[in-house]
């Protein structure tokens, strides 16, 4: 199934000129022919269309149905931004395949990124969610400053942090995670958080979490939280 991406499709009938382009140009789709639009928000349209030009593509809605996630509450997953920006691109398409709902780059002390434009990161999250069949394309918020995202988050009632700081405990985060509650991830920069920031981090409330053994990097380990999230929510519901 192709979807195509319309975030107005309610109030405004025609496609937008990059989704149009593909539909006719590309898979030559011509009126009456029946197409899949989702809008972003989590709704799934099944339309026929009415026109099919170079200069206009428009649809009539013929069913609409609600597409939940498939996952029970909210994943953020709060990133210091690598210094190559491939891959935070590759980072956020493959979150998005996966599933989560907020991607918030971090500025940290030791961030080999200062600055973020999330234009580019939306695009291609938007990208993903129609390729992996999904209809709610994930929030991408703007750079935040650690200080700031610590007081931001205080009302999420899950909050790890995935230090590598060596003198300091911390425990899996498969272990820890309730997939029924609403859950945030930190993950830090190549050079980790600074001990400031841990402590920061400790002192408001954020359980210090492992991965596991192996040594990831920053993008590696923000998938791996993703998945793990995952993981603990479909093994409790076939154990259940």
């Amino acid at each position: 199934m192709i979807q195509f991406f319309a975030p107005d499709i309610l109030s405004d009938s025609r496609l937008p000129d990059q989704e149009a382009a593909h539909c006719v140009k590309v898979l030559r789709h011509v009126p009456g022919d029946e197409v899949t639009v989702v809008d972003g928000k989590g709704t799934r349209y099944r339309c026929r269309l009415t026109e099919a030009t170079n200069k206009r593509t428009e649809v009539e809605i013929i069913d609409r149905e609600e597409v939940p996630p498939y996952w029970e509450a909210g994943i953020t997953i709060a990133v210091a931004p690598t210094k190559h920006l491939d891959r935070m691109e590759w980072l956020v398409e493959k979150l998005t395949e996966v599933g989560f709902d907020r991607f918030i780059p971090l500025l940290c002390r030791f961030s080999e990124r200062k600055e973020l434009k999330t234009e580019r990161l939306e695009k291609i999250a938007v990208s993903a969610m129609k390729q992996s069949l999904k209809a709610a394309v994930p929030e991408i918020t703007p750079m935040t400053p650690f200080k700031k995202f610590i007081a931001d988050t205080s009302g999420i009632p899950q909050r790890f942090i995935a230090h590598c700081a060596p003198d300091q405990p911390r425990r899996l985060l498969s272990r820890e995670y309730d997939p029924s509650r609403e859950a945030v991830v930190l993950i830090g920069p190549e050079g980790d958080f600074s001990p400031e920031e841990i402590a920061m981090a400790l002192e408001a409330g954020f359980v210090p979490v492992s991965l596991g053994d192996a040594r990831l990097r920053t993008e590696t380990a923000a998938l791996t939280a993703c998945q793990t999230f995952h993981t603990v929510g479909e093994l409790r519901d076939r154990l259940s």
